[in-house]
């Protein structure tokens, strides 16, 4: 496992990047075409080389958040020495349970930070003005979303049963007020082209997170094939003790496209700040207008989103501009007016730049959506003059924002959380646990008695609840308790989650609301599993077999919506593994039938078969001889994920599992490998014969770009050229900085004398 000592944050690797970059010229391709599905263009077709600039939009990748001893520098970026310190302050948070890894990377930590409370923003026009000045061309919004990651400091919740809990890396997400929003399926599935059209929204989704991977594999590939040594790079396995930081990519993209949806409220804001600057001229008819808005206007929200949030109002103060004194006092009259849920930001109005004293770099934000940094790489793609998207910030104002946001946190939203949950809990979900919910549910299923004209808080709800056009409204007790569980789940309370999602099961089947009964059996099997609790094999498969079973279908064959279908079972998948014991087998099996439903993009169906790799790798086996491991079918699949790469191009990535495979054979006790085996070995012995090949026609193509590149710049010295678009070749200069580029998670296959020869790594299957 990797050492905490060599985590490195992620503002540590997007400052190394860019030096680095400079020094990789990658080659030009042909952009894509216009038109074209993501499926068949962004994923198929080879892309136009990013901007050296471009290096921060791939720092998750190139030189991922905790740097592994197994890479190929062996070491953590060297700018973390010269780094004053994180931009949200304090350490790095710790995982949900006791036995969690200290990698941001590994799924549980992944989501555990997806499913967090959205607070939305909606500001006036002189507040994003003011925002907009400093460089930040999206406003407010996107000053505020890298600090709603991490909240400085200790977070202190209480569960429903009155005990607290300290969390040390709890989070929040920051949103634009009435952006991304889903519709409702109509109870009859009212279709356009024969496909609904939430479905064609679920496919484009998959697609760019698809298209995001690929782009970040390209770049990888292209960066250390031209980098000097390149040949190390491929002597290198699969790490299968850490995440690969292109699956952590993957995972978190997926889990990046929550939509405000009516089958779960997730996305639902928590929140809303509403907030205002201090150069407005009239500030109380300015906040009363934003409320007016988001309350009854026409940027108000669905019907089937509760709208009794809580309103958080925020006065900025321009330090540079404004008077002090006239701002305190419009904070005081506001306090008076709209209770303590106000707070008064003061932040500089100028740009901060890197070469002032007290900037700090500004991360990238890790939860942006697929579409969102597909649209920031194809911007360094097509345009020449792409600039570094690195922003800074005053030490000053990121001092004042983290302070905002932690007392948000732990003042207002916590608080307002923990009531509704225990209202919710004691008017509603209560009573359906008792013997007279039960007999209510059952005479409501049944017999059409005990249902009621309205619904209200305390009321049992009726059996027209569910609207036909595919949502429960708001003050309908479904409505309530599924956003009590959502609650719960959010504030880490996974057992008032779980019992509370698993009584909403049955209500969702009986009203034929398929996609709430979908989301509510994946949200009560991840409830259950993330629980530290044992659960046997028969347990597991009355239980979570059944939960996921129902999801995956409702998903994939009822609701046509594979972004959900891939969600449940990709979250199933790595709760189960991290279980280990048998949980593992079930892992490899729900693996499987996520493969044999298609709905994988071609890279997400090689980064499953390497999953699988590195589930039956985590079965060590019983006793001296190991029995019941499954090393061999790790190898396998690391084969099979080899084969997929390959067909993809992704030679580097292709041989790594080659490698891996050998280094698992070469472990067996016979060492044999499958040497015995004809076909077996033939089969492999191609593949890799495959992959020699095209590595060194990239090399004979370097070498051949790198000497045109030179005459042209003899003969025409009067020339102004741009080498940029040319394939340049690394070998023949010195390339320090370069070397700083790494990826991860990698470890050797062949000792440091096995490296001094020039045997090719078809030995290791022998």
């Amino acid at each position: 496992m990797q050492s905490p000592d060599n985590d490195a944050s992620p503002t540590d690797a997007i400052q190394a990047l860019p030096m680095a970059a400079s020094t990789v010229r990658l080659p030009k391709r042909q952009s894509v075409p216009e038109g074209h599905p993501l499926s068949q263009s962004e994923v198929s077709l080879p892309h136009r080389r990013s901007h050296p600039s471009a290096a921060p939009l791939f720092a998750s990748t190139l030189t991922p958040p905790g740097s592994r001893s197994g890479s190929p520098m062996g070491r953590g970026s060297p700018a973390r020495s010269t780094m004053s310190g994180s931009v949200f302050g304090g350490p790095a948070g710790r995982s949900l349970i006791d036995i969690s890894s200290d990698s941001p990377g590994d799924p549980r930590n992944l989501l555990v930070k997806a499913y967090v409370p959205h607070v939305a923003i909606y500001t006036s026009k002189d507040t994003d003005d003011l925002a907009k000045e400093k460089g930040f061309k999206n406003g407010l919004w996107e000053l505020l979303r890298p600090f709603g990651e991490q909240v400085q400091g200790k977070v202190t919740i209480r569960d429903s049963n009155g005990a607290s809990r300290t969390w040390e890396d709890y989070s929040i997400r920051f949103v634009k007020f009435g952006e991304n929003i889903d519709s409702p399926e109509s109870a009859r599935g009212a279709q356009a082209n024969g496909q609904p059209g939430s479905s064609l929204k679920s496919r484009n989704t998959l697609e760019d997170v698809e298209a995001v991977v690929d782009r970040h594999l390209s770049y990888a590939e292209d960066s250390f094939l031209h980098t000097p040594r390149h040949g190390a790079f491929t002597r290198q396995g699969l790490d299968v003790e850490a995440t690969s930081p292109y699956y952590s990519l993957y995972l978190r993209r997926l889990l990046s496209g929550i939509q405000v949806s009516p089958h779960e409220t997730f996305a639902h804001p928590v929140a809303c700040v509403i907030a205002i600057s201090s150069r407005s001229p009239s500030p109380i008819e300015d906040l009363r207008k934003l409320y007016n808005d988001t309350s009854s206007g026409e940027n108000k929200l669905p019907v089937w989103v509760d709208g009794d949030y809580l309103r958080y109002y925020v006065l900025v103060h321009d330090e540079e501009r404004d008077d002090i004194t006239r701002s305190l006092a419009l904070f005081d009259q506001m306090k008076r007016h709209l209770g303590l849920h106000c707070h008064l930001l003061r932040l500089r109005s100028t740009q901060s730049a890197e070469t002032d004293d007290d900037s700090i770099p500004l991360p990238r934000s890790d939860w942006m959506s697929a579409a969102e940094e597909l649209v920031d790489i194809r911007h360094s793609e097509d345009q020449e003059d792409f600039e570094d998207p690195t922003r800074y910030i005053f030490e000053s104002d990121a001092t004042a924002i983290r302070t905002f946001v932690r007392e948000m946190v732990t003042q207002s939203i916590v608080p307002t959380m923990e009531r509704h949950v225990s209202l919710w809990n004691d008017q509603v979900a209560s009573r359906r646990r008792g013997i007279t919910g039960r007999f209510m549910s059952i005479s409501r299923k049944w017999g059409g008695f005990g249902s009621s004209s309205r619904s209200s808080v305390v009321g049992s709800g009726s059996s027209s609840s569910y609207d036909p056009a595919g949502f429960y409204r708001p003050d309908a007790s479904e409505a309530i308790m599924r956003k009590l569980a959502d609650f719960a789940f959010m504030l880490r309370d996974y057992k008032l989650a779980h019992s509370t999602y698993d009584l909403l099961r049955s209500d969702f089947s009986d009203a034929k609301a398929w996609r709430h009964h979908a989301a509510t059996n994946e949200m009560a099997a991840v409830s259950l599993l993330i629980m530290p609790q044992n659960l046997s094999s028969k347990s597991r498969a009355e239980t979570i077999d059944q939960m996921l079973e129902a999801a995956f279908y409702s998903y994939q064959t009822r609701c046509s919506a594979p972004f959900g279908a891939l969600r449940s079972l990709t979250l199933g998948i790595e709760l189960l593994r991290l279980r280990g014991g048998s949980s593992v087998d079930d892992a490899v099996r729900w693996g499987i039938r996520l493969l044999d439903s298609k709905i994988l993009g071609k890279i997400g169906d090689a980064l499953m078969k390497e999953r699988l790799a590195v589930c039956y790798s985590a079965k060590p086996g019983v006793g001296s001889g190991s029995w019941g491991h499954r090393k061999r079918k790790s190898a396998m699949w690391c084969i099979l994920a080899g084969e997929s790469w390959l067909l993809q191009q992704k030679y580097i990535q292709s041989q790594r599992c080659l490698n891996e495979a050998g280094q698992i054979w070469s472990d067996l006790p016979h060492e044999n490998g499958i040497s015995k085996f004809d076909v077996a070995n033939d089969f492999v012995a191609g593949l890799q014969h495959q992959i020699d090949e095209k590595l060194e026609a990239e090399d004979v193509g370097d070498e051949s770009a790198s000497q045109e590149a030179e005459d042209v710049v003899v003969d025409e010295e009067s020339e102004a050229l741009d080498l940029r678009s040319r394939r340049a070749s690394m070998m023949g200069r010195a390339g320090p900085q370069a070397a700083n580029l790494e990826t991860a998670p990698l470890h050797k296959v062949n000792s440091a004398e096995d490296e001094g020869a020039d045997d090719s790594v078809q030995n290791d299957f022998g």
